[in-house]
């Protein structure tokens, strides 16, 4: 048996807003990984990618759809290219 809790509007509202104000904080709150993997390739390029994060999908024939494949069921991959993305526009401004 499942329970499922039911919220009325007023609970609804506090709830979102309290997951607003936790993800404000989060510089990669709304942004999509393939958002992500391309800034990245068009910035860097798939050698200088693969050279700093040594994953197969981005040395042996690299694709933003492979890429997305692997990173969405690696975390620890997944974890280093958003560092990576982090540091890129740290270093943009």
């Amino acid at each position: 048996m499942v329970l499922v809790k039911v919220f009325d509007c007023a609970q609804t509202d506090i709830l979102l807003h309290l997951y607003m104000e936790t993800q404000k904080n989060n510089p990669l709150h709304g942004i999509k990984l393939e958002q992500i993997v391309t800034d990245l390739e068009a910035h860097y390029g798939w050698e200088y990618m693969g050279t700093i994060i040594n994953i197969r999908c981005f040395n042996d024939n690299p694709s933003i759809k492979s890429s997305l494949k692997f990173l969405r069921r690696t975390p620890w991959a997944r974890t280093k290219v958003e560092y990576m993305y982090l540091k890129m526009l740290k270093n943009k401004r």
